[in-house]
């Protein structure tokens, strides 16, 4: 197999080939963000919504960075709680966030995650649902908050995450099977019961 250099990511030594793969779609998808708006100085509290590949990615890369991380879970239509269950802390965080990257593929309402942002905060879109979101318009003009949306960064980008991941022992959680069980594996993925 020949490829264009201009599209080959070298791998470090210490980073396994598994677990470093998924990291050239998830990790990048997360990271990305987390760089290009500011997100990845030291000190800043950034939420990640969601608990799947993109958003334990992002938990890992924006720990690395040294943020404060809080995992945000949607359920239902109308609720959202924190990943403490604790509706307490839940209203303590509301204005607290610099910064959300927004996981989830699914349906789920957004206005709530907004208040959960400080002035200026940014909410970044990385999952992308079949249906469209429910946007508010006032909760952004209170307080300047934005709402973007990021898909994948470049090559040189991606080495830099690599490097990055290298560094922090930063890899993806992943399961890996023989290729006798590849039929048992399938009947899984479409159950969404791997990781």
């Amino acid at each position: 197999m020949v490829a264009n250099e201009r599209y080959i990511v070298h791998f470090p030594e210490n980073l396994p080939l598994d677990a470093g793969a998924p990291l050239l779609c998830a990790g990048i998808t997360v990271y990305s963000p987390l760089r290009y708006f500011g997100l990845s100085e030291p000190g800043k509290h950034v939420g990640i919504v969601g608990l799947g590949g993109l958003a334990h990615t992002g938990v890992k890369f924006a720990k690395a960075f040294g943020s404060k991380v809080s995992v945000i879970i949607t359920r239902g239509l109308s609720e959202i709680s924190s990943s403490v269950y604790d509706e307490f802390q839940l209203q303590a965080a509301i204005g607290t966030l610099d910064g959300i990257i927004d996981t989830v593929s699914a349906a789920h309402p957004i206005v709530p995650l907004l208040g959960l942002l400080k002035p200026h905060g940014k909410l970044i879109l990385v999952g992308v649902p079949e249906k469209s979101l429910d946007l508010h318009v006032f909760p952004l003009i209170m307080g300047r908050k934005s709402v973007a949306g990021s898909g994948i960064g470049g090559m040189k980008e991606t080495q830099e995450m690599i490097d990055f991941a290298a560094k922090h022992n930063i890899t993806a959680e992943v399961e890996v099977n023989s290729m006798d069980y590849v039929n048992t594996a399938m009947e899984r993925l479409a159950k969404n019961d791997v990781r």
